[in-house]
């Protein structure tokens, strides 16, 4: 009879410390629950804190990619710009030499009509007064 008596203060202490246990398991989530429903505003902010922070992220986000585009733009421009007035110097390098030719062709052409002026003037004061030389000027002319 012992050991029964033994073995219902045992199953009776158990079902206590579980009644306890079980007691303590409910307070501690009604504590829970409170504490949570007391900082519910607490999270609220939190919540809208994230959000608000994505959010403007995103337009940060879309704002530097504008900004981007409009850049990778501007240098696209700036090279087209660059390349125009590159031919166009190729252009003006190359109408210049063409002008430089025409000049030189034209001066070229005066030099031989001026060099057979003077061929022609020395074969008229050659056969008008023998061979004279004309005379050189006196600082040409002193060699020493």
């Amino acid at each position: 009879m012992r050991e029964f008596e033994t073995r219902v203060r045992q199953d009776t202490k158990e079902i206590y410390m579980r009644l306890d246990d079980e007691q303590t398991e409910r307070q501690l989530l009604a504590g829970w629950l409170n504490m949570l429903f007391r900082d519910r505003r607490a999270h609220a902010y939190t919540r809208h804190l994230m959000e608000t922070e994505a959010r403007l992220s995103r337009e940060a986000w879309v704002r530097s990619t504008d900004a981007s585009d409009l850049v990778s733009s501007g240098v696209m421009s700036l090279r087209t710009t660059v390349l125009s007035q590159m031919i166009e110097i190729r252009e003006l390098h190359a109408a210049d030499r063409r002008r430089q030719i025409g000049q030189l062709t034209a001066l070229q052409g005066q030099v031989i009509a001026l060099q057979a002026q003077v061929t022609a003037l020395q074969g008229q004061q050659g056969l008008a007064g023998g061979h004279t030389q004309p005379e050189l000027p006196e600082e040409a002319g002193s060699g020493s």
